[in-house]
């Protein structure tokens, strides 16, 4: 294959590329279906992973749709990125993915077909490691590299892991380690090493499978993923679904290997700084607190992990699941208290 730099056709990459939370909230502001259909038991109220519609007393669809442009430059991680970013919402809702639709923009006068070949072969991989087809899709020619799947899944309807459950004491749980955004930052600027880069796709590629097992625990009362938000954007959507506080213990939090480094020697995607607009009055920082560690939780995850709230007895189970099934830097990280929907960051 001719080398290329798919993410030189891009101006942002990953979930880096969302709309601001700020501005997606007054865009989405006024749009209100859910009560015209019982059916739906998740819509866009809460801003959750994904819709829910109830088939019948044991069985809810779940569905959702992820793209993006490149955060790699390699076509066959890109697309096995992109994938795995979309089945993450499935997980979150705590589904089993059923099967996919491909979402295809490419600009085909730039690209070879041997790269855009190579970006539905990596999609492919990952969903048959989940375990599903890609039973079709759609593509357009586009100005940027753009892919990503619809992606279906099947729930009972009474396991549902809504964003809008936790409960005061509920400890959190974070699947990953966080500073995809800072590592795809220095990755452009041709300063993220081999180690690095290797540590960023086996990240973004991990599914978030847990997301099944979570389903069945009663005592998991709150699943989200954390993607282009960063931590504290996703973390504020569970406090204001559940008319909840939280506190998070900065020490506890989990980096990526080499991510502190990056982030002091100010590596930081521009999407940080967006995050922080849209809801840094909700956040209280204690002193101490430096401004790269700021960016640190604000930084947008491109499939990032879970974020689970859960009681205190079940704690140290959700936790050992995530380490027994290979995520070696999932950690707790913080409480949910009682209070007004802000998160205290010490």
């Amino acid at each position: 294959m001719v080398e290329i730099k798919l993410t030189q056709y891009s101006h942002g990459g990953g979930c880096g590329c969302k709309i601001a939370p700020g501005l997606l909230a007054e865009i989405l502001g006024q749009f209100t279906t859910r009560a015209s259909f019982p059916n739906l038991m998740v819509g866009t109220e809460t801003s959750d992973d994904a819709a829910v519609w109830r088939l019948n007393d044991t069985q809810a669809i779940v569905a959702t749709t992820d793209f993006f442009m490149p955060i790699v430059d390699d076509p066959f991680d890109f697309g096995r990125i992109a994938a795995t970013n979309a089945i993450s919402d499935i997980y979150a809702m705590g589904a089993q993915p059923l099967f996919a639709l491909a979402i295809v923009g490419m600009p085909v006068d730039k690209l070879p077909v041997e790269a855009i070949r190579g970006i539905l072969q990596g999609g492919e991989s990952v969903c048959v490691a989940a375990g599903i087809p890609i039973a079709g899709g759609h593509s357009i020619d586009s100005p940027e590299p753009i892919y990503g799947l619809v992606a279906l899944g099947l729930v009972h309807p009474d396991q549902v892991k809504r964003n809008n459950r936790a409960q005061p004491g509920d400890r959190l749980i974070l699947g990953k380690g966080l500073g995809i955004g800072v590592m795809s930052a220095a990755l452009k600027k041709g300063q993220l090493g081999a180690a690095g880069y290797q540590t960023m796709v086996a990240s973004t590629t991990q599914l978030n499978t847990p997301g099944v097992q979570l389903a069945a625990m009663e005592n998991v009362h709150a699943v989200t993923d954390v993607t282009g938000f960063g931590l504290l954007g996703h973390l504020l959507e569970v406090c204001r679904g559940s008319s909840l506080g939280a506190r998070l213990a900065w020490e506890k939090l989990p980096l990526l290997p080499g991510v502190a480094q990056l982030a002091q020697q100010g590596f930081a995607p521009g999407a940080a700084d967006r995050n922080w607009a849209s809801y840094g009055s909700m956040v209280d920082l204690q002193p101490g607190i430096a401004d790269w560690q700021r960016k640190l939780l604000c930084d947008p995850q491109t499939s990032g992990g879970l974020l689970v709230a859960c009681s205190a007895e079940v704690a140290p189970q959700v936790l050992q699941m995530f380490l027994d099934t290979g995520f070696e830097y999932a950690a707790e990280i913080g409480e949910m208290i009682s209070g007004p929907s802000r998160v205290l960051v010490g």
